[in-house]
This record gives C-alpha cells, structure tokens and sequence, in this order.
C-alpha cells in the first residue's frame, strides 16, 4: 500500500478551489511512494460550498475517472495536514489505495449488511466503518449502535455534518444499490452513509477528549431519563450546587456559570462492580474514552434533580466537568503518542516475552508501521480558536505523526466505537507494514 494523495484548497469559487486540488492530487499521483490510481474518494467541503455539493462531487468523478467510489460530507471547517479551514470556502480530498474487495461503500440505498452476509460480489465482512450522519436523523444514537453491530469489531468513527447553509453526505458507490431504491445522485441528505472496511485494511483509532473533570466520578444511584435524581445517594441538585458554590437565591448567576459546566457520564462496568472507574478518570484530571460528555439542560428544584442532554441509567457514574484548552491539548499529544507507539513496536520486547512465555525467541517481530494516510473528526467548537491559534490542533497533530497525508472535518457530533459523542476529536490513521 503506497501513499495516499491528497489535497486541499481553498477559493471563492469552487470550481478554481477543485482546480488547485487535482492539480496537487495529479501531482503527488505521478510520484512513486504515491498511489498512481486509488479508487476509493474521501471529500469534505466547507459549508460555504454545500449548495454545489451535487456539482462538485460529478466534476471531482469526472476528473479523476479512475477514482469509482466517493464519500465525505460538509462541515462549518475542514482539515488537512496542519491545515484547518473555518469560516473561509475550501474543499479537502484524500484517495486511499485500497483494493475493491477491501472497501464497501454505504448509504440509504446501499445499506451494509451485517457482517459476512450477502452472496457472491455481495458478500463482504466489515472490520470497521467511516460514518458521516446527519444530526436531524431520528433515534440517531440507536442507528449508530446498530451499525457498528455490523461490523465484526464493533467500532466505527466518523461525525456529524455540520452546516449553516444545509447538510450533505457523499456516497458514490461503483458497487450499485438495492434494486427498487431509484436513481442515486451520490450526495444524500439524512441518515448515514460511509464506507466499510475489511479486516486486511490495517487501521489505527483513537478519541481525545476536550474536558476536564472539576469533581470525582460519583455512582448514579437514581435517574429518569434524562433527569438525575441522585448521586451517592445523596440528592443530585444539592451536590452540584455544594461543588461549585452555587445557590437558587442567586438564579441568573447560578444558570450563567452552569452553562460552561458539563457532566462526564461512564455506563457501569458489565461486572457490576467499580472495578471500571480507573478507565473513566483514565488519570486525575483526565477522561478515558469511555466517557461521553453532555450539557447541563435544566434543574429540578422540586425533586433535587438535574437534567443532562442524554439519557441516564441507574448504575452509571457521573463527574461534573468544564471545557479546558489545556487538557484537550494535553489529551490530544497523548493519543497522537499512543498511535504513534502502538505503529513502532519494540524489538527489544520479543526475545523478552519470548523468554518468559517458552516460545522460540526467534519468531518474526511485530513488523513496523507507518501511516500512509488519516482522517480526523473533530468537534466543530475546538479547532483553533479553542487550542489557542488558527490551525493549533492540526498543528499538534503533524508534530506528533508527522507529514503524513489527512482530511477531516469539524463535527457537529463525533463518532467512535458505537457511541456520539461531543467535545472530542477521533483521530484513525491507515497502516502499512514498513519496506524492509
């Protein structure tokens, strides 16, 4: 597997933005570490462009006929390689080489199948999967899960387009569609689309979080839907209010500092036991992946309640948190470290586990990686101006993983493992073994 080209641009007029874009695509596609013809089309466009979302894909199909599958969506900003693009019309495109059988693309008239099922060219089992969605698409969640319970991992990645001019997903599959479902255009509004990938494709994923817990994680011993009644036991409005200093004598103040206030929710541990908690505060003052943060929505006063956008269980933990640049920065450097170290194994480690397990201390190493290409999903309220500075986040990014080729997007909602989450970027990086 070579190099994915890729390219990014940006123009008043889209058609001179597509310009600029192929002609570094044409470019980097006549080098030889580069891929000379990948079928399989990421695109994402800023907003600005979302209008021309139809046009756009059929010029990029046209130009790059031997690109036979595209996906992608809109976003208010867009990223490439220590670039991000907000508030400005630009477009972004990646070309993954990947061979036909490695890759299915999916949408409202090609739906994925479950894992393994379908007959002959049908037949194709799904890894993982990148997943553009539409936040107005009802019972969202459940639609997530339900795809990720379709591919053999049970993890996909991807977001929510994000738009003030309209949303848009692309999905041009070469593989057709369900017969009865009429002409497709490519470009869908609704739903889910994406693409899947086989088990041979060798990926990287990780989420970084963008807040910070103010408090300890506490066990939700009551809840209604969205409305937590109690924390340890204890009524849940009197304990926020007591951690932060707060009081309903002093209503306006008290709304105005709840809304930069959060709360970081863990489902229980399948044990039943707290045995889970060292992953939800992955270290103090730091969340693990497991962790979806939501708003504070309103108060109870009559019943001590607190309501959270998202619905809470019995049995879960809840810790009460805030935004911070600082620690999405920090998280942000640690998974780019993880990816990084889980792609360079250490040789030094095989004749050890060899020599404690009894097997030959000769056996084959685990083979080095590098990343030939990455997308990364971030929440369309960090970026730049959050980390600090235009383009700060990407810039992170390339000096932990290098120059390496990457298009994203700034979402209105995140996607990892089967979950939405908000506040979080979901970095995955395509792997291939190093030449030796």
């Amino acid at each position: 597997m070579k190099l994915f080209p890729h390219a990014h641009a940006t123009h008043p007029q889209w058609r001179m933005a597509a310009a600029l874009v192929l002609a570094q695509l044409r470019a980097q596609m006549a080098l030889p570490d580069h891929a000379q013809a990948p079928p399989l089309g990421v695109l994402y466009i800023t907003d600005h462009y979302a209008a021309e979302a139809q046009t756009i894909l059929e010029h990029l199909a046209a130009e790059l006929p031997e690109v036979t599958d595209w996906v992608g969506t809109v976003g208010v900003g867009i990223a490439a390689n220590n670039v991000e693009y907000f508030d400005e019309p630009a477009l972004a495109v990646m070309l993954c080489d990947l061979a036909p059988e490695q890759y299915r693309v999916f949408s409202g008239v090609a739906p994925l199948l479950a894992s393994g099922r379908g007959r002959g060219a049908q037949s194709f089992e799904a890894h993982t999967a990148l997943v553009h969605a539409d936040g107005n698409t009802p019972e969202l969640a459940e639609l997530i899960a339900e795809l990720a319970e379709r591919t053999r991992s049970g993890y996909v990645f991807g977001g929510l387009a994000s738009s003030r001019r309209g949303v848009a997903q692309f999905a041009l599959s070469s593989a057709g569609q369900q017969r009865g479902q009429g002409a497709a255009s490519g470009v869908f509004r609704g739903g889910l689309s994406g693409v899947a990938f086989a088990p041979s494709v060798g990926m990287v994923s990780r989420v970084t979080q963008g807040a910070q817990p103010v408090d300890r994680e506490r066990l939700v011993t009551e809840a209604e839907g969205n409305l937590v009644l109690r924390l340890d036991g204890e009524p849940a409005l009197p304990v926020l209010l007591d951690r932060f200093g707060l009081s309903l004598d002093r209503l306006p103040d008290t709304v105005q500092r709840l809304r930069s206030t959060f709360v970081g929710l863990r489902a229980a541990p399948e044990d039943g036991g707290r045995a889970g908690a060292a992953v939800g505060l992955r270290v103090p003052g730091q969340f693990g992946a497991d962790v979806l943060v939501r708003h504070i929505i309103g108060l109870d006063p009559s019943r001590g309640g607190v309501v959270v956008a998202e619905r809470v269980t019995t049995g879960s933990y809840l810790a009460f948190c805030e935004r911070s640049a600082q620690a999405a920065r920090a998280d942000l450097m640690r998974v780019c470290t993880e990816v990084r170290a889980e792609l360079e194994p250490e040789e030094a480690s095989l004749s050890l586990a060899a020599a404690l397990s009894g097997t030959d201390a000769g056996a084959s190493a685990p083979q080095a990686q590098r990343i030939v290409g990455a997308v990364y999903v971030s929440c369309a309220g960090r970026g730049g101006p959050h980390f600090g500075a235009p383009s700060a986040e990407l810039q992170i990014v390339r000096h932990a993983l290098g120059d390496v080729p990457l298009v994203g997007f700034f979402a209105g909602g995140e996607i990892a493992h089967h979950r939405l989450y908000g506040y979080t970027g979901v970095l995955t990086v395509f792997t291939a073994p190093v030449a030796a």
